[in-house]
């Protein structure tokens, strides 16, 4: 990486060979992340993060994960005190929307609210862009959907995606295995068997942390432990050696 020459020192500047540094080392700071992945299945929608806890730090809670309606979920990776922030945000506007409309919000149009709020932190002085991407999946009127944001305010929509630390090599993982006919317990398998990809230590279901949107109930559920780890008994099926 070229020296920023104080290019960096706020995100309205652009570099002579335009970048900007500060949104650069955000989208380094969600590399840092521990994984999370979203997986769409023809039965509904898979959220799955790694969450290492501390050993005596209650396990039952998820850090990663949040609901922001009824029937949409989020994941995240990278400094989630930011997440917070954007899940709190999107909370309100999807209330909202329900006021004014009478009717659910759409995944893609809250989606699309935290990547415009994302992208106005790129155009102040005196702020920093956000630290995170999310994974934003849920079912509304026009089926089941997965979309990413991330700290520069894109947002992309996707079958299967993993961010944070080793996403590349976890998506590329995705793509050789996704199915889009797969069964809602294959795509949470497949999930788990993404994350031990990359893990430092291949403990199964242990660190991991899973919610669910099922299309015939609409609605977002967060895992049992017992259940993903029934899920993991069948992630073998997805072994690369």
């Amino acid at each position: 990486m070229m020296a920023s020459r104080g290019y960096d020192m706020t995100p309205t500047m652009y570099s002579p060979d335009g970048r900007i540094y500060q949104v650069e080392y955000a989208i380094e700071t969600v590399k840092r992340g521990t994984i999370a992945i979203g997986i769409l299945s023809k039965e509904g929608v898979i959220l799955a993060v790694e969450e290492k806890p501390r050993p005596l730090q209650t396990k039952n809670i998820t850090q990663k994960i949040f609901q922001v309606d009824y029937h949409i979920g989020v994941a995240a990776a990278g400094y989630i005190p930011d997440a917070r922030v954007q899940v709190d945000s999107a909370r309100f506007f999807s209330q909202g929307n329900r006021m004014t409309y009478d009717e659910s919000v759409e995944v893609a149009t809250v989606a699309k609210h935290l990547a415009d709020q994302a992208h106005q932190f790129t155009q102040y002085g005196g702020v920093r862009p956000n630290g995170v991407s999310m994974i934003i999946a849920g079912i509304d009127q026009k089926g089941e959907s997965i979309y990413v944001t991330d700290p520069s305010g894109t947002y992309l929509q996707y079958s299967a995606v993993a961010i944070g630390a080793g996403a590349e090599d976890v998506n590329e993982f995705l793509e050789k295995f996704y199915n889009e006919d797969m069964s809602l317990d294959d795509a949470a398998a497949l999930a788990i068997a993404a994350i031990n990809l990359k893990a430092e230590q291949k403990d199964g279901a242990n660190n991991v942390k899973m919610a669910k949107i099922t299309a015939e109930s609409k609605v977002f559920e967060k895992i049992s432990q017992a259940d993903v780890e029934n899920y993991s008994k069948n992630a073998s099926k997805f072994d690369t050696q």
